[in-house]
């Protein structure tokens, strides 16, 4: 195996049917899955979510976090369902799940880079939420959460494919940074792309999982459009990579597309900001 490139021992193990795949929680797609129905019921949501102890815990924890917070603690679920909405109870139970991944690695050096890719991942969950919300596109707020949360999901994959290697080796073997950093850049989108198949989860993530870095000739895939947008915010204030502050959102393609303004922009900034409150008191 040490007289291979070691890109080429990465894309073995991504093609092993017996990879350890980072679990996507089944309560979370279940909920989708409720939601996507009109006449859905609270009692449904919460009958779905109580049968996880440990999915329970967490949802109460985030529900009553500094970012979720309300006039008094909520104590159930029914409580939190009731006070947030069904809706964002299941934006919740998919922040839970995924992160829940992402505290997994046993390796320093790995679980240091997935916090970084988490902190991302919350900021661009939060960010693309509220530019639904903001630009016009309201009706996409919760799909917005969703594909700004796992659009970067292929990152997480090669970091657990890269502590297999690692610990198969016996903790000898060492990567640095920025090989960990070239490779991800390199693999990240296709092999999220593959993980999000194997997930069944709907083509609308699939598509911005593997697209969300090409270069776009329209603004016609909104969703798309606004994950991307939000990525460069994320950048630019450095959540999850050195900070990019002479980086211009207005000057985008995706700003000057979808005709977003630069005052909606410093606010997404402001909101993607306010949003790392969450993270330290949830973890």
């Amino acid at each position: 195996m040490h007289s291979r490139p070691f890109v080429e021992v990465v894309k073995e193990q991504l093609e092993s049917e017996s990879l350890n795949l980072p679990v996507f929680h089944p309560i979370a797609i279940k909920l989708q899955g409720i939601l996507a129905a009109k006449d859905f019921s609270i009692d449904q949501v919460v009958a779905l979510i109580i049968k996880d102890q440990a999915l329970t815990s967490q949802i109460l924890r985030l529900a009553n976090s500094a970012f979720f917070s309300g006039l008094a603690k909520v104590t159930t679920i029914t409580d939190a369902v009731v006070r947030l909405g069904a809706r964002e109870i299941a934006s919740v139970a998919m922040l839970a799940s995924q992160q829940s991944s992402y505290n997994s690695f046993t390796i320093p050096e790995l679980k240091s880079h997935s916090q970084l890719l988490w902190k991302h991942a919350i900021g661009c969950a939060i960010g693309t939420r509220w530019l639904c919300e903001k630009s016009g596109y309201k009706q996409l707020a919760q799909e917005g959460f969703i594909a700004g949360l796992l659009h970067d999901i292929g990152c997480l994959l090669i970091l657990r494919v890269l502590e297999g290697i690692m610990l198969a080796d016996g903790g000898q073997k060492k990567v640095s940074r920025e090989l960990t950093n070239e490779i991800m850049t390199a693999m990240h989108a296709e092999s999220g792309y593959q993980l999000m198949q194997k997930w069944n989860l709907p083509e609308i993530y699939c598509t911005i999982v593997r697209d969300h870095h090409k270069e776009q000739s329209d603004t016609n895939d909104v969703l798309l459009a606004l994950v991307r947008l939000v990525d460069h915010a994320c950048r630019k204030l450095g959540l999850g990579s050195p900070p990019e502050p002479n980086l211009m959102l207005a000057a985008t393609f995706e700003a000057q597309g979808m005709g977003i303004k630069e005052i909606m922009l410093a606010e997404l900034e402001i909101t993607i900001e306010d949003a790392m409150e969450m993270v330290t008191s949830a973890a």
